[in-house]
Order: structure tokens, then C-alpha cells, then sequence
């Protein structure tokens, strides 16, 4: 069924004048409409998440601003060896980061000792370059013509929220260099995908999240953090169409043994993960701290369009997630 939620289908101010929520801006979009104008210190979040699937690699570039810190990071698994690099930093007061006040539109440029990451967006697509010791990306990202994506507002109150972009299934070209070898990356077999995130967040919050993309077919899944907001970031992609679901989701994994099986369940969806690796993250920085617990797999399962119909999602591939901050 369609869901409860507003569609807000032109541009809008995230934020009132004196920074609070802007009422008009609660709702989602198909395409990236909100302007960031974010006011305050302390609290305020912003970031740019793309993560890469090949049938050789997975890919994880983060650049950040967390107002006190700039936490940037680059991830690469060898899918055949289980291999990893992984090359982190924390730049007190995120100095010299540039992160735009909209998602599609701007420039992205973070450094960091033995770290750059830059990222370029424009109305054809976005333009990825990392590059860390043993690991140089530069790709294009295209946006299809009538491709949509998730944008929603997640409403806490009028002093906490958080506007999220989730653009799941994009294709990917280019090049991945790891340890001297050059990977040509083709976009029938490979897709990207973005979370741009901008908000003002409370002290402590856990999050779920999940991404699956295959030609054609993609799913977009969170919990815990949007629990009682009447907000989800919810839906589910065909041909480039999303559908957005409504529906708060059961999320069913084992905290003991993340590499079990993860079911997400809800009207209109029937969704299982099948691990295959798991990424552990932690950061302890006093009375700041994250633990982040990523296993990618295959999804098997169905959801279900606007129209009612059924669609299959087995052999979509991505991660799900169990993200715990205090922050």
C-alpha cells in the first residue's frame, strides 16, 4: 500500500532561520531536494558514505565532519581472499574538510595524514577519487536518466533530526589500483552506492542498515534510529522506480554470531541476508565511541511495489549493519 508518509516534490530549507526543524522539509523525496542549511555546534553531523560492489572487491570511502572531529576512512575486501586494508583518521575539529550543503550538487574534499578522498557531483553523475598506501580509486558514478533515490527527514524533535539520501543500485566504471594491481571496474557488473547524510543528532544512538542492488533490483532498508518518527528510510528500487514502504520493519539477527542469517520483516516485505564477511569497526575517543558491526552477503526474499505486486530479491548483493554511537 502507499505509504502514510508526505512526498515533498520541490526544494525546501531543512532548517528555520534560528536552526530548528523546518516543518516543510519533513517528508521524502525521489530526488535529492533539501538544502542543508545547518546552524550550530556540537551536535551537527555531516557526512558522505559511498560504498562500491564489484564481483573482485568491495569498496568503502567515508569522509566526515562530526563538528569536534573529521572522521575519514578508506576500506577495501578482496571478495576471493577475505583480504582488507583499511586506513582511517581523525582530524581534530574536521579542518579543511568540505562537504556541500545539498546531495548531487557540489564538491566533497576531505585529507588526512596518508588520506585524500575527493568527490565530485554534477546533474550526469559523480566523480570518486581516493587514494591511501596500496589503494588508488578513481571511478565515475552515472545517474540514468529517470533514476530516483531516497531522500527523507527523520524528525527526533525540533532540535534533533536528520535528513539522509540513501541512493542504492548506481552504476560504477573506472579503475580500482590495490597493491599495484589495476582492476578495471565495468558498470554491468558493478554498482555503487551513496549515503549523504546532514542533521543534528542526541549524545547516543544505534542505527540498522541495509543495501542489496542487482541489474534492475534494489532494496533499501533501516531501523532502530527512525522507531516512533513516522519516518523511514525504507524502499525498494525497479528499473531505477522506487517504492517507498511505510512500514516500521523487524529487524531478527544474533549479536553473538553476525555471520547467522538477518531477517527483515514488515508488510510487504520478507527479506533474509546471507553474510559472507563481517568488518568490525570501534573507536573509542574518550566519552566518544562507535562500534560498527558491517557484514556484506546476498539477499534473498521478496518486497512489494506501490502497485502490490511481488518482487524477488534473491541474489541482490550489499551489507547490512548494526552501527551503535555515542557521539
Amino acid at each position: 500500500m502507499p505509504t502514510h508518509e508526505r512526498e515533498i516534490t520541490a526544494p525546501v530549507d531543512l532548517c528555520l532561520p534560528d536552526g530548528r526543524l523546518n516543518p516543510d522539509a519533513v517528508g521524502w523525496s525521489r530526488r535529492p531536494l533539501h538544502r542543508a542549511n545547518l546552524r550550530g555546534w556540537g551536535r551537527t553531523k555531516r557526512w558522505e558514505y559511498w560504498g562500491i560492489v564489484t564481483p573482485g572487491h568491495i569498496v568503502g570511502l567515508v569522509a566526515s565532519s562530526l563538528d569536534y572531529a573529521g572522521v575519514h576512512g578508506v576500506y577495501v575486501l578482496d571478495r576471493a581472499t577475505g583480504a582488507e586494508i583499511t586506513k582511517d583518521v581523525v582530524v581534530p575539529l574536521a579542518r579543511g574538510a568540505v562537504l556541500p550543503d545539498r546531495s548531487g550538487a557540489g564538491r566533497t574534499s576531505v585529507r588526512g595524514p596518508g588520506l585524500r578522498i575527493d568527490i565530485d557531483q554534477r546533474p550526469e553523475g559523480t566523480s570518486l577519487r581516493a587514494a591511501v598506501p596500496g589503494v588508488r580509486l578513481d571511478v565515475e558514478v552515472p545517474l540514468p536518466e529517470g533514476h530516483e533515490s531516497l531522500g527523507v527527514v527523520v524528525p527526533w524533535s525540533a532540535r534533533r533530526f536528520q535528513y539522509t539520501v540513501k541512493d542504492v543500485g548506481r552504476p560504477v566504471r573506472g579503475t580500482l589500483t590495490v597493491g599495484g594491481n589495476r582492476h578495471v571496474l565495468d558498470e554491468a557488473t558493478s554498482f555503487a552506492v551513496l549515503d549523504h547524510g546532514r542533521g543534528r543528532w542526541p549524545y547516543s544512538i544505534t542505527w540498522n542498515w541495509a543495501a542489496g542492488s542487482a541489474p534492475g533490483r534494489a532494496i533499501q532498508l533501516g531501523g532502530k534510529w527512525t522507531d516512533g518518527t513516522r519516518s523511514t528510510e525504507n524502499a525498494l528500487f525497479v528499473d531505477g522506480r522506487m517504492h517507498k514502504i511505510g512500514d516500521e520493519l523487524a529487524w531478527v539477527y544474533d549479536r553473538r554470531d553476525w555471520m547467522r542469517p538477518w531477517r527483515m520483516t514488515g508488510p510487504g516485505v520478507e527479506v533474509v541476508f546471507h553474510p559472507f564477511h563481517e568488518k568490525i569497526s570501534r573507536t573509542e575517543l574518550g566519552v566518544v565511541g562507535s562500534e560498527t558491526h558491517q557484514c556484506f552477503g546476498h539477499f534473498s526474499g521478496r518486497a512489494r511495489t506501490d502497485e502490490g505486486e511481488w518482487v524477488d530479491l534473491d541474489g541482490l548483493v550489499g551489507w547490512a549493519e548494526e552501527a551503535r554511537q555515542r557521539w
